[in-house]
């Protein structure tokens, strides 16, 4: 189906946030409030979402618009077939579903940055860069291909390295926007090569064409073994932009950028990218790289998880819960709970938004001090920031009555069971224990920020409430992060419309596996992704994940309160008695530290043997070359001047001698020249006389 206007209201929503970009960027500076009009245009482009979202949920559930035009035409391509090149875009649930929530948590950004740049020298300016962030990130949800995607992909990393390093006088957002970007260009290059192996075997980019090849049982070099390889390196990109192990080292330091910009960047937009992609791709996943997926999941919720544990700095333990919830949203996809990867990717936009936003008015009530130590207390001071951060926290721990426990339970449910029917109990196994340390990390955070005594009585007695800008988008994330907005029944994932009505789950194109029986689907219209064997076990397991959920949580926040609140246990004390566990975590596994010492030193080390190869052996022979053609040149013309010019002008000189000396006698007279004859005749005579 194409329906014209829904066409129309992508192109709004798609182009307008480049629109605001242009605005601020042909100001120059001139206009000092231009900020409002690219607000403006973001509300137009919230409203024409809003208007996509009702029709594709309500209106015509289940149908996919489409818009495409070929852009490059080759006569002869790969296998002499000619190749067409498209663009275009495709709308159905998922485009609608993350494209609000892409809009709506910019809008809110855009409005609580009114009040948290306020005074900023480069205001216009980051504004701009909203937009163009903005555009870019909503290029990659509403395409329909893997050139455009990869396009709108390098966008969103320039952008993203602009806001990232905004403050670029500061060497630390300056080193963490580089850090960034050069992370993200790993994952790419990966991306890139598989992109280019789909493309050789099936001349197009289109996702529906390159899903028809390979249900036709068209592989890469007729190998499933290439079509997994194919399908991981495109999931390369993903580790890079979703900050997946062992490229997750960017996303912490990222947090050097203004506060409203983590709130972007780490809620729906950069961060899910990575994740929208493997769900793009879902249905090309060889059974051997969905659990190569699931394990690289699995290990980044755990660690960065460990991690968050004892981190001081607001925002950076914020940055270490959001890559372990988005390794769970990627696990989720890895164990084939695609519909509950989904549901969490978006329930996490929101609450993850609104918990960078709550820290945004926390550092600003507390005069921009990040340091949880340094608080406390201010519960009283910030009703509203707390009320919602304590909302946030509450769906991020998945209790119930929560967005967060909808798509938690149903995540957790998918991994029991494919630990149950696969054999890979490390998979769930990490993913309950990251329900207790994401519970504790969190409530440690909720406590040392807004309860007890004020740890820095100055800085607190300043502290207020923010204004209404800011707060506004507080209230509006944690009302969405209630359960009754994605299904009336608060126990039963299954039953939430986001599963059971507005996400259609595509059916698998990849030949059958004999590694899972539960995925062994092929592709046909309608066709459910598994087997009853798979559907039931899931089913029946969300009722245990449920209590073992429920069970970790209330630990962990039990302990939280032993620690934070009744001190009744000494987090001091206990981190003097396990020095090595305690800065393990604190130093992050010493991942920095690895790859500065192995990675970045050996890079330099290894530019060091290059230079000094190049300094001396190729500078070294091409000197000894020009030293030995000089040489030889010296002794050439030496021998030119001496023995080939000498012998010249020795012949010369001879002649001349002759010819000087001679001439004499060449009087004109002929009585000497019979004198000369006769005196010749009479030498011969007397030189040969019998």
């Amino acid at each position: 189906m194409n329906d014209p206007l829904i066409l129309y209201a992508s192109l709004i929503t798609l182009f307008l946030p480049v629109a605001g970009f242009a605005l601020v960027t042909f100001s120059l500076g001139r206009i000092k409030k231009v900020f409002i009009g690219e607000i403006s245009l973001m509300a137009v482009s919230l409203l024409s979402s809003v208007y996509i979202l009702i029709d594709k949920l309500f209106l015509h559930p289940g149908v996919t618009s489409v818009f495409e035009f070929s852009w490059i035409s080759f006569a002869t391509g790969t296998g002499n077939q000619p190749i067409n090149v498209k663009l275009g875009i495709s709308v159905d649930s998922v485009t609608a579903i993350l494209m609000f929530a892409v809009m709506l948590i910019s809008f809110l950004v855009h409005l609580f940055s009114v009040e948290y740049m306020h005074g900023d020298k480069r205001f216009n300016r980051y504004f701009g860069y909203l937009g163009l962030f903005t555009f870019s990130m909503l290029g990659i949800v509403l395409t329909h291909n893997l050139l455009m995607m990869y396009i709108f992909w390098e966008l969103v990393g320039l952008s993203s390295y602009l806001l990232i390093g905004f403050w670029f006088e500061k060497d630390s957002a300056a080193d963490a926007a580089k850090k960034a970007f050069l992370v993200n260009r790993i994952g790419d290059i990966g991306m890139f090569l598989g992109i280019l192996i789909l493309f050789i075997t099936y001349g197009t980019f289109t996702f529906s064409e390159i899903f028809a090849g390979i249900g036709s049982g068209k592989l890469p070099f007729d190998s499933e073994g290439w079509l997994t390889a194919a399908g991981i390196l495109v999931f390369l990109g993903a580790v890079g932009k979703s900050a997946q192990f062992p490229l997750h080292v960017w996303l912490p330091d990222a947090m050097e950028g203004p506060t409203p910009v983590s709130a972007l960047i780490h809620a729906a937009t950069m961060v899910a990218a990575g994740v929208y992609l493997v769900i793009r791709i879902f249905v090309m996943l060889t059974a051997d790289a969905m659990v190569f997926i699931a394990v690289i999941g699995a290990l980044t919720a755990f660690i960065s998880a460990t991690i968050a544990l004892t981190q001081n700095d607001i925002k950076k333990v914020l940055a270490y819960s959001t890559i372990s919830q988005l390794g769970y949203m990627v696990m989720s996809l890895g164990v084939g709970a695609y519909a509950f990867a989904f549901f969490h990717l978006i329930t996490h936009a929101f609450f993850k938004a609104g918990l960078f936003l709550g820290s945004g008015s926390v550092i600003h009530a507390m005069h921009h001090e990040q340091d949880i130590r340094n608080m406390g207390g201010l519960r009283k001071k910030m009703p509203v920031t707390y009320f919602s951060f304590l909302a946030y926290t509450l769906a991020i721990c998945g209790i119930p009555l929560t967005s967060g426990f909808l798509s938690k339970d149903g995540i957790l449910a998918g991994t029991y069971s494919f630990g149950l029917l696969t054999g890979h109990w490390l998979i769930p196994i990490l993913g309950f224990s990251v329900v207790l340390l994401t519970a504790f990390y969190m409530f440690r955070l909720l406590f040392k920020t807004f309860h007890g005594k004020p740890a820095d009585l100055h800085k607190y007695e300043h502290a207020h409430e923010s204004p209404f800008l800011m707060a506004m988008p507080l209230v509006v994330l944690a009302v969405l992060s209630v359960f009754f907005w994605y299904g009336l029944n608060p126990a039963s994932p299954d039953s939430a419309w986001f599963v059971s009505k507005w996400i259609d789950v595509p059916a698998k194109v990849v030949p059958e596996s004999s590694n899972f029986s539960f995925m062994n689907t092929t592709a046909t219209g309608g066709e459910s992704l598994y087997n009853a064997e798979y559907t039931e076990a899931q089913h029946h397991a969300h009722f245990p994940t449920m209590i073992m959920s429920l069970l970790f949580d209330i630990i962990a926040i039990g302990l939280a309160l032993l620690f934070y609140i009744y001190f009744k246990l000494n987090s001091r004390k206990l981190a003097a008695a396990l020095p090595a566990v305690y800065n393990f975590s604190l130093r992050k596994w010493y991942f920095d530290e690895f790859y500065n010492g192995v990675i970045v030193k050996g890079t330099l080390l290894f530019s060091s043997v290059l230079y000094a190869f190049d300094k001396y052996i190729i500078d070294g022979i091409v000197n000894f070359s020009a030293y030995l053609t000089k040489l030889i040149s010296r002794v050439s013309s030496a021998f030119d001047i001496i023995f080939v010019d000498g012998l010249v002008n020795f012949t010369a000189y001879i002649n001349g001698f002759a010819g000087k000396h001679l001439r004499r006698i060449q009087t004109g007279k002929v009585q000497t020249y019979l004198v000369l004859v006769l005196f010749a005749l009479l030498t011969l005579i007397i030189l040969f006389k019998p």
